[in-house]
């Protein structure tokens, strides 16, 4: 199993930055794709970027230039910068993972717990 725990989050002004730390942890045997998502309450919920285990990295057309996503492989942490924070971006951030635990296992996906970004104008 592999678990996620997000931290960071919080209010910012409108222009400003935050960067969101997502720490993996668990033993697996590979972990192919972890992704950023946020949702606002009542809407669906919305790819922001992904990176594969190679360092390909995808971005909403909305993050585009804004947001980077980063892994540090050493602290087995996943990284989501957001810069020129727009009220907009204001939502519930979650840190996705789809990995294997064993090499004949098929792929399957963890979640870590949301975290609250708020943007004020």
């Amino acid at each position: 199993q592999l678990q996620l725990v997000v931290s960071g989050g919080g209010l910012v002004q409108a222009g400003g930055s935050l960067r969101l730390p997502c720490a993996a942890s668990g033993s697996v045997f590979s972990i192919n794709v972890m992704g950023w998502y946020r949702q606002v309450l009542g809407k669906e919920l919305e790819l922001v970027a992904t990176i594969t285990s190679g360092g390909i990295t995808n971005y909403a057309d909305s993050v585009k230039g804004r947001f980077t996503i980063s892994t540090d492989n050493a602290k087995n942490t996943l990284y989501l910068q957001m810069n020129s924070l727009k009220p907009e971006d204001t939502a519930v951030y979650y840190c996705e993972a789809d990995y294997k635990w064993h090499w004949f296992s098929s792929s399957t996906s963890s979640w870590g717990q949301g975290t609250q970004v708020t943007v004020s104008s």
